[in-house]
């Protein structure tokens, strides 16, 4: 199956904004792939604001979040692995969803359990 962190995070962020809450992302921002102001980095981390008065040209796509944004003045184009946003959530009250590091990762299969499912079709 394809990762499921994408759908959640445009789900979420639909979720925040038909609510009229300001979108917020949290970034693991060690990853070479990732770019964002790096003074605004730390502990290796960065939040981000992603809401429709904030960004332009946001794209929540399968494989990265893009956008631009002004940082001090200054356009900035940002792109962000999905892989790489530990949180969505709402700036106004802290609710969204967090992710965990290995969340896209196919599922182990221990000895002794089925390769497939045990649902079967019923006619």
């Amino acid at each position: 199956m394809t990762p499921s962190r994408p759908y959640l995070i445009r789900a979420m962020y639909d979720w925040i904004v038909d609510n009229r809450m300001t979108p917020h992302i949290l970034v693991n921002a060690d990853n070479e792939q990732v770019q964002v102001p790096g003074e605004l980095v730390e502990d290796d981390k960065i939040v981000l604001n992603i809401g429709p008065m904030a960004v332009q040209s946001l794209d929540l796509g399968q494989d990265m979040v893009r956008f631009d944004a002004r940082f001090s003045g200054s356009s900035i184009s940002v792109v962000i692995p999905v892989k790489c946003v530990c949180a969505i959530y709402a700036r106004e009250n802290g609710q969204g969803m967090m992710f965990p590091e290995d969340d896209d990762l196919p599922p182990a299969t221990g000895p002794g359990k089925p390769d497939r499912s045990h649902l079967r079709a019923v006619k």
